[in-house]
């Protein structure tokens, strides 16, 4: 993308990262929001690829917020029970993508996975009892 002009003062923006801070039911998180920025307003452009560091803080807060577990436990946790982010998918819940997205914070996930999670990461044995059950299915 060349160079866009500001919609307000016409003068070039720029590209860089400023504070943002979003809040969810009275929780806040603030991070670096990579955009294009005009110096000489408060305008600024933002790509796809910049909305999704927005769009995963939000769901970060949202899991904070909500109890629910963050994507580096979810990744902790499924690494301690030797399963690849596909297996955990079909085993646990959201198929064969959804741990990926867990994991890199485009999705959060439900209070069944997360519950789940942490009964396993409680008790990796238990892990057999879900094998069996999708074998029998």
């Amino acid at each position: 993308m060349t160079n866009p002009v500001c919609p307000e003062t016409g003068a070039p923006m720029y590209r860089g990262v400023r504070p943002m801070t979003l809040t969810y039911k009275g929780k806040s998180i603030t991070f670096d929001m990579p955009g294009w920025y005009c110096d000489q307003s408060e305008e600024s452009i933002h790509t796809g690829e910049d909305m999704k560091v927005s769009d995963r803080m939000l769901n970060l807060l949202k899991a904070r917020s909500e109890g629910l577990l963050e994507p580096e436990e979810i990744r902790r946790i499924r690494k301690k029970l030797h399963l690849s982010q596909e297996a955990a998918g079909l085993l646990i819940g959201g198929g064969p993508r959804a741990f990926q997205k867990y994991e890199s914070g485009d999705l959060l996930p439900s209070r069944a996975v997360s519950s789940a999670l942490v009964l396993l990461d409680h008790d990796p044995e238990a892990l057999s009892v879900l094998k069996a059950h999708s074998k029998a299915a």
